[in-house]
């Protein structure tokens, strides 16, 4: 959808800013942080090209020697002797953390659900509509300001609760691959990423910071997403020393964890950690987007590299245990905190048997990652809270983290790492069906602008519309047959899954409601990504063009 152009900025040379209007953006693009955004991007942009370029090459080595390892001339890093800055008080006790987009509504439940930390998400669980880009900036600042509210159709009314009460605010930015073609700088797009960061940075920093001299949960925190190398955390710890230099805040008071949600990234943990050491909080296992990179990266390595149907890989999947292993490994010996990953469910006031079966799944796998040494974990939903956080509390008791315990002594190998053969498990066409369905179903509510969906009772998002498509495209590649049915995977099969699917939509929703949706478009771009030659990087990239 063509973006409505407002024209260059008066008040801030080479900059222009288009898009449709949003309610008090006037509060958010000043001329003040128009500039500030505008200098991140004029300092940085050149190297963040350099480093997706690198991106392309080291995929290209991947497909040319089917595997990856530590690097050597990093080794004294990993070998050596040091730590990251010690975490601040608010980052002390993360036993649990909540996700979720930066609308009013979620705002509000997340910072009253009872968990340490809210990761307030302009990225996977964010569609990057220019309203949503502009609005949760202004519900951040409405929150830190304690002016924020919400009252929903049927009339019941969210506040805050008391400050002392509320979670942690951490902010994840965009990945370094996604522009926001909504503003450019001489003529340039800027990166999403220093337009998310540079925005809340400029308007909360110094408000964090006072805050934080009464209230110990405030500070300039955030996520770091779809990170692929010590390179790329370096360029980051170059932003964060810019822009608390550019308005005078000292040197190390941002604090960052990053997602380890690529397989590259698998192997530079220390590295990550290292560069980014006086600003470093931690590392998180983001495990949906991590199957997704082994996929990408792997795509042509053939047999041993075929995921089976996603539903049945499990954390407790060897690959995916040495991953974790090796994470609470390296963030204890570097003194920084270990998250693990999301718990998705969705539970359901209506069905107590879907909630049964499925808390006794998210009990297990809190109780393998505080058994395992995480200091906390990650949910979707305010009713899992509790849940999670009985998990770390007998784990944990009274103590803020686990740091001091350095995780198992069983070395993980780069062929632990890239054991995908040895999670078993198959492929099926109910997994296959679970594919389309979920890929559709997500991609027509991210078109209208929902990033966070739920879907058969889980919380989807873009990391797991990824998986969907790439697996897709993988076992169409492979040639893999069918374990359920003994059909083989092809296009003209997805094809008609894809049919059969809107069809059941149709008849699900009745054709008014159907017709108000973006199906058609959904179902053309699920495609379109799952299905083509060449495989897409990221299904959002070709999906921008089709958002305001």
């Amino acid at each position: 959808m063509a973006a409505a152009d407002q024209g260059p900025s008066p008040a801030v040379p080479g900059v222009t800013v288009t898009g449709p209007p949003v309610p008090r953006a006037e509060e958010v693009l000043t001329p003040q942080a128009l500039e500030f955004v505008a200098g991140l991007h004029r300092a940085f942009e050149g190297r963040r090209q350099e480093l997706l370029a690198a991106r392309r090459e080291r995929r290209a080595e991947i497909a040319r020697t089917g595997t990856l390892d530590f690097l050597p001339h990093t080794a004294d890093v990993r070998s050596g002797d040091w730590k990251v800055a010690p975490a601040p008080r608010a980052l002390t006790d993360r036993r649990v953390e909540i996700t979720g987009p930066t609308d009013r509504k979620m705002v509000v439940n997340a910072l009253n659900s009872g968990a340490k930390v809210w990761l307030a998400d302009f990225e996977d669980a964010t569609a990057p509509t220019w309203e949503n880009v502009v609005s949760g900036q202004v519900n951040l600042t409405d929150a830190f300001e304690d002016r924020i509210d919400f009252t929903s159709e049927q009339g019941k009314a969210y506040t805050l609760k008391p400050a002392a009460e509320l979670a942690t605010v951490v902010v994840r930015p965009r990945g370094w691959h996604l522009d926001e073609r909504h503003l450019t700088v001489d003529g340039t797009p800027v990166a999403g990423a220093f337009v998310d960061f540079g925005l809340y940075f400029f308007h909360n920093a110094a408000r964090l910071i006072a805050k934080g001299e009464q209230d110990p949960n405030s500070g300039p925190y955030f996520y770091l997403p779809k990170t692929e190398s010590h390179l790329e955390a370096r360029l980051w710890n170059e932003v964060f020393t810019h822009a608390q230099a550019a308005l005078g805040i000292p040197h190390g008071t941002i604090r960052a964890t990053v997602l380890i949600e690529t397989v590259t990234a698998a192997f530079e943990m220390d590295e990550i950690l290292h560069e980014l050491r006086d600003h470093a909080a931690g590392l998180n296992a983001g495990r949906w987007d991590y199957l997704f990179s082994i996929v990408k990266n792997f795509r042509d390595g053939g047999e041993r590299y075929v995921l089976p149907d996603r539903n049945t890989v499990t954390m407790a999947s060897p690959f995916m245990a040495a991953y974790t292993r090796l994470l609470v490994q390296t963030c204890h010996k570097r003194g920084a905190h270990a998250i693990g990953g999301m718990a998705a469910f969705i539970p359901s006031r209506k069905d107590p048997e879907v909630n049964a079966a499925a808390l006794v799944k998210v009990r297990a796998d809190k109780e393998r990652e505080a058994s395992g040494g995480f200091d906390g974990s990650w949910v979707a939903h305010p009713d899992l809270v509790p849940v999670a956080r009985a998990c770390f509390d007998a784990v944990l008791g009274e103590r803020p983290h686990q740091k001091d315990a350095p995780g198992s002594p069983e070395q993980v190998t780069a062929a632990h790492l890239l054991d995908v053969a040895g999670a078993g498990g198959s492929c099926t066409r109910t997994g296959l069906h679970n594919a389309v369905q979920v890929g559709v179903r997500y991609i027509e509510a991210w078109l209208r602008g929902l990033g966070a969906v739920g879907i058969f009772h889980m919380m989807e998002d873009a990391a797991t519309a990824e998986i969907s498509r790439s697996q897709i495209w993988q076992w169409i590649h492979n040639g893999v047959v069918l374990a359920d049915t003994g059909e083989k995977t092809t296009a003209e099969l997805v094809r008609r899954l894809v049919a059969e699917e809107l069809a059941s939509l149709r008849a699900e929703s009745g054709d008014e409601a159907y017709a108000a949706g973006r199906w058609t478009e959904a179902a053309a771009l699920f495609e379109q990504v799952a299905l083509a030659e060449d495989f897409p990087d990221f299904l959002t990239l070709p999906a921008l063009a089709l958002i305001d």
